[in-house]
């Protein structure tokens, strides 16, 4: 009656002797035995790899000894049973399992030991070919692996285990990239690739370098290796861009003139340019063929019209003068070349609706290499000799066409001090770089400039279609007049320079529709006095 129910001598678990015990003790004895033996990593090895084993924390793996389940298998042999000596054996340790915590430690295992698998490839680097041979991968068979990773928890002798992998082949081949290397790529990097226009005038060599930077060749769903070319990456490629721009020849826009009041075009001519949405399907059928004759095909071009032609000056609205003013100035050398470099490039001007309009953008810096030559200009409230001098009379007179025009000045600066052949409060400077003279076309249709310079006057006309009846100027009195002062110049480049007050004045742009004013707007111009400057070489 004692010793019922205890488990039956010579009972072991893991070496660990619990024969004899109640199932309680025998828990107890299990646990404090078996502690370090419960967290021990399990070594594995991945497939035919023996120089590398890999330790599996029990833990993260989602193992478990089961101490309770594991003495409940004990035997427990009654008196009769003790009195004749029956007696237990070694016990199977009973392992609880948390299958996907088993997977996710051997994916994790596998991402050391996996071999992946290595496609064949072909592509292009610096206009030459350059392969990559295939090979087969290998991978952890995680599913299987998962049983044997719970068979080997606890047990030394079963350890290390080698899990079993699956082998995967490479889709692509070594057949099929030698058949894609010599069908295609060599071919392709033998030499330049020649685009030539219909008509033999514009002609395009793309070297393989070039060709090579936007091919590529890219396997099919069976592994079959297919050209690819990049279009849009080789048209933007900043090596072609220039040589397409070359093959192009840019449309000539009509000239305007005014014939009695009517508005007269003429000349203009169409241009083209490289239909760069055309140039890959030019370029693809050439790179397997071997030879220079083979690999020419046609340049594909496409019409470029003119922004301004005889068919189309009367549909943007460009049927009447507008505005035109003229300034006079005192003949000089200097003006004479400067104003008439300044209207010549003005002229033509085609300003499109929402339109600005730029002065400096236009006429461009004031050097020697645009056609300026020194002349006198104003700088520090004083004249100096500077590139360009004379050029502001064309300013005022495209800033007095804008006015009167009626369209919105964006941008305008008055000279520092007044000139007596301007118009006060209504007259602009430029200078390259710091001050522009702009204006924005808000008409609704587009306008055209024209502009013309003599031995002693500038003029500006403004052709489009009329918003309002008439635009006018007022100008008020001469306030806050403060005189000038006398002063020595220095140097030899002294400009000398007479005397003027300088004042305030205020202008208003009255704009006028239907007979009645519909708008007003104030330019207010502060002007400093023009002090008198003498020269050493005047006194």
């Amino acid at each position: 009656m004692l010793w019922g129910g205890r488990i039956a001598a010579g009972t072991t678990v893991l070496g660990v002797d619990i024969g004899g015990l109640s199932d309680e003790a025998a828990r107890e004895r299990l646990n404090a035995e078996l502690s370090e033996d419960r967290l021990a990593p399990v070594l594995v090895m991945i497939g035919e790899d023996d120089e590398n084993v890999y330790e599996v924390d029990p833990e993260e793996a989602g193992l478990l000894l089961d101490v309770s389940a594991t003495v409940e298998q004990a035997d427990r042999p009654g008196l009769l049973g003790r009195l004749f000596g029956v007696g237990g054996g070694a016990l199977d340790p009973v392992v609880v399992q948390h299958e996907q915590r088993s997977e996710a430690a051997l994916t994790g295992v596998a991402e050391h030991a996996d071999a992946a698998v290595t496609e064949g490839a072909v592509d292009f680097e610096d206009g030459r070919v350059r392969v990559t041979e295939p090979s087969a991968g290998t991978a952890l068979d995680v599913e299987r692996s998962v049983e044997m990773l719970r068979a080997a928890y606890l047990n030394e002798e079963a350890q290390p285990v080698r899990l079993p992998v699956s082998l995967a082949e490479p889709l692509t081949d070594e057949d099929e990239v030698a058949r894609a290397v010599e069908e295609f790529a060599e071919p392709a990097m033998s030499g330049p690739v020649t685009l030539v226009s219909e008509d033999g005038s514009a002609r395009v060599s793309l070297s393989p370098e070039v060709l090579g930077d936007h091919l590529a060749m890219e396997p099919d769903e069976e592994g079959r290796l297919e050209p690819r070319l990049d279009a849009e990456g080789l048209v933007e490629d900043e090596r072609v861009v220039p040589l397409f721009e070359d093959a192009s020849v840019e449309p000539t826009d009509a000239t305007l003139s005014l014939d009695g009041g009517s508005v007269v075009a003429s000349g203009g001519a169409e241009g083209s340019r490289v239909a760069v949405d055309e140039v890959g399907d030019a370029v693809l059928p050439l790179l397997d063929r071997g030879g220079e004759r083979a690999r020419t095909g046609l340049l594909p071009m496409e019409t470029v019209e003119p922004a301004l032609s005889e068919e189309n000056y009367r549909d943007l609205g460009l049927v009447e003068e507008i505005s035109s003013f003229t300034v006079e100035f005192e003949p000089a050398p200097y003006r004479i070349t400067n104003i008439g470099r300044a209207a010549q490039l003005i002229n033509g001007s085609l300003v499109l609706p929402d339109e600005v309009w730029s002065f400096n953008e236009t006429v461009g810096e004031r050097t020697e290499e645009n056609g300026f030559v020194e002349g006198v200009i104003i700088l520090d409230d004083q004249y100096q000799t500077a590139q360009g001098g004379g050029v502001s009379a064309v300013a005022t007179t495209v800033f007095n066409a804008m006015f009167f025009a009626g369209v919105e000045i964006v941008e305008y600066g008055a000279h520092s001090f007044y000139i007596e052949r301007y118009p006060e409060g209504r007259e602009a400077t430029v200078a390259w770089g710091s001050l522009d003279l702009r204006f924005r076309n808000d008409s609704g249709n587009a306008i055209y400039v024209l502009a013309s310079a003599d031995n002693d006057s500038v003029t500006v006309t403004f052709v489009g279609t009329k918003r309002f009846d008439e635009v006018r100027s007022e100008t008020g009195p001469r306030e806050n007049i403060e005189e000038p002062e006398r002063r020595e110049g220095e140097g030899e480049d002294c400009v000398p320079q007479p005397p003027l007050e300088g004042f305030d004045v205020t202008v208003e742009r009255i704009f006028v529709r239907d007979g009645a004013e519909v708008d007003r707007e104030t330019y207010e111009t502060n002007y400093v006095p023009r002090d008198e400057i003498v020269c050493p070489d005047e006194e």
